[in-house]
């Protein structure tokens, strides 16, 4: 996966960041950050969680928690709000669920922390997965809360 990443240039454009999540949390959540960096670039799509049908942001975030944990989370962004530990944005690890209001309602959307401020999800319709700063005013003034997943068991809520 590092390799494709590599060839990819993700690498590159995201080094600094992958090494200080690398330095900041243990191997299990590092292979988390990497996993959702290799879906850079996969397309939006409604209700979409797999790289062949693309991604909403709580499929990328479910496909993510899954393929690294074998942890299924819940399909919907406040489903999985529900089903997870509520956390200050000060104690944010990369990892960690970040929320946010983007459809006049809490926890409409969700991305995945990847340390300095900054967060990978699926935007909307036309978009890609990609990296955003949580600290542009856009996200800044939707911020809804974050969460870390429980990794003791295997189901979070309900699927």
């Amino acid at each position: 996966m590092v390799r494709v990443l590599e060839e990819r240039g993700v690498m590159a454009r995201l080094g600094s960041q992958l090494q200080q999540a690398r330095s900041d949390m243990g191997e299990r959540a590092s292979d988390l950050v990497v996993r959702a960096m290799g879906f850079l670039g996969v397309p939006y799509r409604y209700g979409g969680n797999s790289v062949d049908t693309g991604f909403d942001c709580s499929g990328l975030v479910r496909a993510v928690y899954e393929q690294s944990f074998g942890k299924i989370l819940p399909r919907r962004a406040d489903q999985q709000a529900a089903a997870t530990e509520v956390i200050d944005r000060s104690d944010l690890k990369p990892g960690d669920l970040v929320f946010f209001n983007t459809m006049r309602r809490a926890f409409s959307h969700v991305g995945i922390y990847l340390g300095e401020g900054k967060f990978i999800h699926a935007p909307r319709a036309g978009g890609a997965v990609r990296v955003e700063d949580m600290r542009v005013a856009y996200w800044r003034t939707r911020f809804n809360g974050a969460r870390r997943v429980p990794l003791s068991g295997q189901d979070v809520g309900s699927p």
